[in-house]
């Protein structure tokens, strides 16, 4: 789809009621796969690259959590999408999020998966690449940043070989500047104060072992937003979607199916 900042790519699959999702940092809609599949019945899912990320424009230099705001609004306006659920990962339920904040109209409800609510949430290695001095030196120097989270992939998922898999084709597909200034804003995002002004349901969806995003973060919803709700899985980091996929999608189609919007 062609947008006034530049290409969004998307894949759509199913049949039904529209969902969108939105991936993390250094993802794609990849991420997503499964969940397409298993809710192809009932809903068309649709899943976008942010700009910056997977097969979307790389020349917008529109890169934070604002601009995927807007991304996302214009996506829905030019397929025709009134209103639908919203579903995040990471740095995706942080947009998912803002976006209910900003345009409410649009969004039914909101699903986060081991998403930060306020940027302290993150882990010290994405609060690092938040500096641009330390990011350019990361994503410049030909191996320290796939090597490097290569060798601590383990922590971060389950089936770390497919994950990292896709970690590694993702990251090939980023720019320096979608790379840094996504994470420099949401470092710097805190959307704490405004959780009470969301009106539809939220759920949070954290791992126990998450050691990218404090799961603790999930506490900040059912203490600010007014129908927030939390699951917390006990085998999985930052991944639920993968680590624990049967239980995810079970999750995730109760709370579509059963919240009201």
């Amino acid at each position: 789809m062609v947008t006034d900042q530049g290409l969004v790519h998307y894949e759509a699959y199913g049949r039904g009621k529209p969902v969108i999702l939105l991936h993390c940092w250094l993802g794609s809609w990849s991420y997503w796969l499964s969940t397409m599949e298993a809710l192809s019945k009932r809903y068309k899912t649709y899943a976008l690259d942010f700009w910056g990320f997977g097969e979307s424009a790389k020349s917008s230099n529109l890169y934070n959590v604002p601009d995927y705001v807007q991304m996302v609004t214009q996506f829905m306006e030019r397929l025709g999408l009134e209103k639908a659920p919203v579903m995040g990962h990471s740095m995706g339920g942080t947009v998912s999020l803002s976006l209910a904040l900003t345009h409410p109209e649009r969004v039914q409800k909101v699903a986060v998966v081991g998403s930060p609510i306020a940027g302290d949430g993150l882990a010290l290695l994405l609060k690092l690449a938040a500096k641009r001095p330390l990011a350019a030196l990361a994503y410049n120097i030909p191996g320290v940043l796939p090597v490097g989270i290569r060798i601590i992939s383990p922590l971060w998922a389950r089936d770390w070989k497919t994950w990292y898999a896709m970690f590694e084709e993702d990251l090939s597909r980023t720019s320096m500047h979608s790379f840094h200034y996504s994470i420099a804003s949401l470092r710097a995002t805190d959307l704490t104060p405004r959780l009470g002004e969301i009106r539809v349901p939220v759920l949070g969806i954290y791992g126990n072992n998450d050691r990218v995003v404090n799961p603790n973060q999930g506490q900040l919803i059912t203490k600010h937003a007014e129908k927030g709700q939390v699951t917390y899985f006990e085998k999985s980091g930052h991944f639920p979607m993968l680590d624990e996929r049967e239980k995810f999608h079970q999750v995730i189609e109760t709370f579509l199916e059963n919240s009201a919007g």
